[in-house]
């Protein structure tokens, strides 16, 4: 285990402003992650506005408005998820390091909740189905993840654990993690994640929402997308090195794996109980009136 691919020796500041202080890749992420999003729900609400004979302006405006609301509860929740998940005491000894987020530090699951509330309250606000405005949300949110994985492999952050494996990386230890952790070929946990919960989710999403029978039955890619991100979460966790203040739960669980089971749980009951009901196709185009017929 002591070869090993040498890890790409990446600036994690993509833009140096003035000394330390810069943009990095893990906010570039972010951006390219709700920017593109954005995108692909504008043309799935289009699309969907054109089927159901509705302005198309009008339904893709509400992404346009949601974006804000977006961000907000993916910063917020992965933030306070991050806190209260995995590092409770630590910032409980020093709240104001909660504010530091040039360090790390976020939870998917704890993002996932904060994009769930803002979806709520908007859709509330504005009178939106929530499960057919979720489920393209949950097409677009693999892209994000994607990115965001990347971001983890470029700041060397997340890495696998030791492997003897012919594309195992040998990643930089932090000086404070050196007594614990030799520098020796890991798994790069980060892109398998990348792959499986970004790649794999997204074709999977895409190709089941460009179905009618599952399209037309909203919260079934809600469900799809729950499940699969927990399924592909669980497996990376089994080769991925566990933050060095966290135990393993019964001797081989991991906390990823812990709260990943829930959204297997709830994405597999969203499927079946979606599938289960009538599907709720689009009204269908007015026919024009016959020519000297009754106006």
């Amino acid at each position: 285990m002591q070869s090993g691919l040498p890890f790409p020796n990446i600036d994690p500041i993509a833009i140096h402003l003035w000394g330390d202080f810069g943009i990095r890749w893990y906010a570039l992420a972010y951006l390219a992650g709700i920017l593109l999003g954005w995108q692909l729900c504008l043309r799935l609400a289009k699309a969907y506005a054109q089927e159901s004979n509705i302005r198309a302006d009008k339904e893709a405006s509400h992404f346009s408005d949601f974006i804000g609301y977006a961000a907000i509860g993916i910063i917020l929740g992965g933030r306070l998820g991050y806190v209260l998940l995995y590092n409770f005491e630590l910032y409980l000894q020093n709240p104001l390091s909660i504010l530091n987020l040039t360090e790390g530090g976020m939870s998917f699951h704890g993002g996932l909740v904060g994009v769930v509330v803002a979806t709520w309250l908007y859709c509330r606000a504005n009178g939106l189905p929530v499960l057919r405005f979720a489920d393209m949300l949950s097409v677009a949110a693999p892209i994000g993840l994607f990115f965001g994985r990347i971001a983890n492999f470029i700041n060397a952050e997340l890495w696998g654990r030791p492997t003897d494996l012919p594309w195992g990386v040998v990643f930089p230890i932090p000086p404070y993690l050196q007594d614990r952790y030799p520098e020796i070929a890991r798994h790069p946990s980060q892109l398998y994640e990348a792959g499986l919960e970004g790649l794999v989710l997204f074709v999977l999403t895409l190709s089941l929402y460009r179905m009618s029978v599952l399209r037309n039955r909203p919260g079934t890619l809600v469900g799809v997308f729950l499940a699969g991100y927990g399924v592909a979460r669980f497996l990376v966790e089994f080769v991925r090195e566990p933050d060095a203040h966290l135990q393993f739960l019964f001797g081989w669980m991991t906390y990823g794996q812990l709260y990943s089971v829930p959204l297997i749980v709830l994405g597999v009951g969203l499927i079946v109980s979606r599938m289960r009901g009538a599907p709720q196709t689009p009204p269908a185009s007015p026919k024009p009136p016959k020519a000297g017929g009754a106006a």
